[in-house]
């Protein structure tokens, strides 16, 4: 049987995590994996989430099954917060505990390609690498678009448009709710408005995205795209991650969540979501959902967990105004959000930084702004200089 297979490459972030960590240089600089890095260059256990676990420690009585469902406690405590904790949405919204934002996409898909199995899934460019391959594996038609142009780091609206004019009623269009991976760049509240009469107008289902809720401008802000979309339309996903803004990567704590007007219709999809759960994990992991749910059911913890994401968020936006203010060519990236800014640069030139440079970033020129030092700075500057990434005429300013 295993000889019939092909061999497949190798995740290209994992190999430059491999990569990074064999470089013995003491001056190297990790720009590629996205996760958010503190003052000492960590990636910490956020104080909320070790009060949590030490709750849980002392009062978790049992390691049973909770079903495919999951913790729905957990699933129900995120709704105002995403979706606001006065909206009228949220007597036609269900959802499930999912293994983190890639599990929720993946469900929605396999739910989609159950649904409507013609439906075409719309797809921004540049976006996350592993958009496209989830909803192809759900044997879904996968019709990408230009949504910005790296070589301006503005959003091609009118390629927007003019792709989505495209699509068919009944089709779904995946939208970064905020943050965007991998440019940092999102629509501005006008276009959102376009975007949301367009998906109206054409009878078309959202399927948003929302993993960095947080890490932008605060919560409430970052979340208001995603509301302003779903007060309008009949049917949505939405797609919910609590990796980043919980610094839960690897207990892997997500949840999809299901809009419609119809409730006869909420509730038939509510149980196939169920049925689908349980074909792909039976049961998801519980540790990371439960942390979420003590964090929330507390006062306390709530506000030491929100205090700490307002520090990351302006951390992230710190290094973004820091890196911007060192050199004009790079001043878009104060301008955008979230852990990820993209260069419009080739493969060869971030070759070159990670050989000569010791600077580590995705080969499509993504960097995790989250991840470096203000101290960095400087370095990345001189190092994009060298391989000719920016303008040599444009004098760097020296970072203080």
């Amino acid at each position: 049987m295993f000889n019939k297979l092909k061999e497949q490459p190798a995740d290209s972030l994992l190999a430059l995590i491999k990569a990074f960590h064999a470089d013995p240089r003491q001056t190297k600089i990790d720009l590629g994996v996205g996760v958010y890095r503190d003052q000492q260059g960590k990636t910490p256990v956020m104080r909320a989430v070790k009060k949590a676990e030490r709750f849980l420690l002392e009062t978790q009585d049992s390691k049973r099954y909770l079903g495919p469902e999951g913790d729905l406690t957990f699933v129900n405590l995120l709704k105002p917060i995403i979706f606001g904790a006065t909206s009228s949405l949220l007597d036609h919204i269900v959802g499930i505990q999912t293994p983190g934002g890639s599990g929720a996409l993946r469900l929605g898909a396999e739910l989609i390609a159950k649904a409507n199995p013609n439906a075409q899934a719309w797809l921004g460019t540049p976006s996350w690498p592993n958009h496209a391959p989830i909803f192809g594996s759900a044997r879904l038609a996968v019709k990408d678009y230009r949504f910005v142009d790296l070589a301006t780091q503005k959003i091609d609206f009118d390629r927007v448009v003019e792709a989505l004019s495209l699509a068919n009623a009944g089709d779904i269009v995946l939208l970064h709710g905020c943050c965007h991976n991998p440019t940092g760049i999102d629509f501005t509240t006008e276009q959102w408005k376009q975007i949301t009469a367009f998906l109206v107008e054409r009878a078309l289902i959202p399927f948003i995205d929302l993993a960095y809720q947080g890490l932008g401008d605060s919560l409430e802000q970052d979340a208001e795209p995603t509301r302003l979309v779903l007060s309008a339309v009949d049917e949505a996903m939405v797609a919910y991650s609590c990796d980043k803004n919980f610094g839960l990567y690897r207990e892997r704590v997500g949840a999809l969540y299901l809009v419609s007007r119809n409730s006869r219709e909420l509730q038939i999809a509510e149980s196939n979501l169920a049925s689908l759960a349980r074909v792909n994990w039976s049961m998801p992991p519980d540790h990371g959902a439960a942390i979420v749910r003590a964090i929330l059911e507390s006062a306390e913890l709530t506000e030491i967990w929100k205090d700490e994401l307002r520090e990351m968020c302006s951390r992230v936006n710190g290094n973004r105004a820091a890196l911007a203010a060192a050199h004009p060519d790079l001043a878009f990236i104060a301008k955008q959000r979230g852990l990820f800014s993209n260069l419009a640069i080739s493969k060869e030139i971030t070759a070159a930084l990670r050989l000569k440079q010791g600077v580590y970033m995705a080969d499509s020129g993504r960097m995790n702004i989250a991840g470096m030092q203000p101290d960095d700075v400087d370095v990345i500057v001189k190092s994009l200089h060298a391989e000719g990434a920016l303008n040599t005429r444009s004098a760097a300013r020296p970072h203080s």
